[in-house]
């Protein structure tokens, strides 16, 4: 049954990534490793295939947590990004449209492996960010918590396919910042210079001569 649960996807992008640090929404809210997943509706296998492992999912429920009982509403974490926000009722951000959105994540001592297009894990974690496209391996499975019974989702390893345009306010990249020649570099002012062929060395703090 677990393996029926488990699906990983095409080529996905991914939004709200936090893969290296745990991270929480709201204060006092359990740190998780998450990343929110954009499937293209146009991949209607990887659809299909989550589809069919939610259904597992509630299968599992059955049996294992609501007591031999399906709920008439179960609560699943797949949601139409052309449609507006569970929590606020608001549209989904424009990355989200002609997506199925979801959000996947692993509790603060599973951190979720990270590798490139050649599997071979980032270590550089500059190089995974909000925007980027890759795939996800995500299982789905039924939770009873709090008098509510749903389906959750969670966070298995992740590649990185390729690049793609940073979304929200990343930092700018140092080379986009200040170049990367050093053309335009001026002396400090008011620091001595070497003259050609002379002998005598340079504090390397004050810039002056010693």
């Amino acid at each position: 049954m677990d393996n029926l649960c488990n699906v990983t996807t095409g080529r996905v992008r991914f939004s709200f990534v936090h893969l290296y640090k745990p991270y929480a929404y709201q204060p006092g809210q359990e740190e998780k490793y998450q990343v929110t997943v954009l499937v293209p509706k146009s991949d209607v296998d990887t659809k299909a295939r989550i589809d069919a492992a939610i259904e597992a999912a509630k299968q599992k429920g059955i049996s294992e947590k609501w007591n031999g009982v399906c709920p008439p509403i179960v609560s699943t974490p797949v949601y139409d990004g052309d449609g507006v926000r569970p929590s606020d009722g608001m549209a989904f951000g424009p990355e989200c449209k002609g997506h199925w959105v979801f959000t996947a994540s692993a509790k603060a001592d599973y951190p979720p492996e990270i590798v490139d297009a050649m599997g071979n894990p980032i270590i550089n974690q500059s190089e995974v960010y909000s925007g980027m496209y890759g795939r996800v391996n995500v299982t789905f499975f039924p939770y009873m918590f709090g008098g509510k019974k749903g389906i959750g989702c969670g966070l298995g390893p992740v590649q990185k396919l390729e690049d793609g345009e940073v979304l929200g306010g990343s930092m700018p990249k140092a080379s986009a910042v200040f170049g990367t020649g050093v053309t335009n570099a001026q002396p400090v002012t008011g620091a001595s210079q070497p003259v050609a062929g002379s002998a005598r060395r340079i504090n390397p703090i004050t810039g002056l001569p010693m």
